[in-house]
């Protein structure tokens, strides 16, 4: 086949999926080794971001996938149903961070580094296919090990968990200050409930 033939086979092969397929799987299609099949396909990615198409290529975590080209969202939707978009609180927000960066990671784990407890916040993740169980810990109970997912690399628009930036020192601090803060109002919740029990009580 002449590469024109390859990377026609590859796009049909990306388009007929949907979902991102391995180069492992790529290869065996075309009949090429994995290294000249992603070479290939990283060639493809960037004609097609050159050229003025309508879609393009993307790799999560060594997978790759044929999907739209996010300028052209508005036009879409004149046709299509509007994805339902959502919103993440501080809470949900700071759990994803640590799941990114420590992953695998229990969730007694991330309580701790919180500091508060994580039940809501970690369903909430594994609801939206942010997070998702990748194993069991060989300790005592074997609690679930949580991990990203392909859906959390779109979102944030990473190829891969490596290509996360950085956490500073000051980062760092910010989210103990947050987690502080977040205790100290449950602390205080709890108190003017327990308050208000104690009046009623009385009467």
């Amino acid at each position: 086949m002449t590469i024109e033939q390859t990377e026609a086979v590859i796009e049909a092969v990306l388009f007929t999926m949907g979902d991102s397929v391995s180069a492992e799987h790529i290869s065996v299609a075309i009949e090429h080794d994995v290294d000249t099949t992603i070479k290939l396909i990283h060639n493809m990615m960037d004609k097609y971001e050159a050229e003025d198409r309508g879609i393009r290529i993307i790799e999560l975590d060594g997978k790759f996938q044929l999907c739209t080209k996010h300028e052209y969202y508005d036009n879409l939707i004149r046709v299509c149903s509007q994805p339902r978009k959502y919103s993440l609180t501080d809470a949900a927000l700071e759990t994803l961070s640590i799941v990114a960066y420590k992953q695998p990671i229990t969730k007694i784990e991330i309580e701790k580094i919180r500091g508060v407890n994580s039940d809501h916040s970690v369903s909430k993740l594994v609801e939206l296919n942010l997070i998702k169980e990748v194993g069991r810990l060989d300790a005592p109970g074997r609690p679930m090990l949580f991990g990203t997912t392909e859906d959390f690399l779109r979102s944030f628009g990473v190829s891969s968990i490596d290509e996360l930036p950085v956490i500073s020192e000051d980062m760092v601090e910010q989210y103990k200050e947050e987690a502080e803060l977040e205790i100290a109002k449950e602390d205080f919740d709890n108190n003017l409930d327990s308050g208000d029990e104690q009046l009623t009580l009385n009467i």
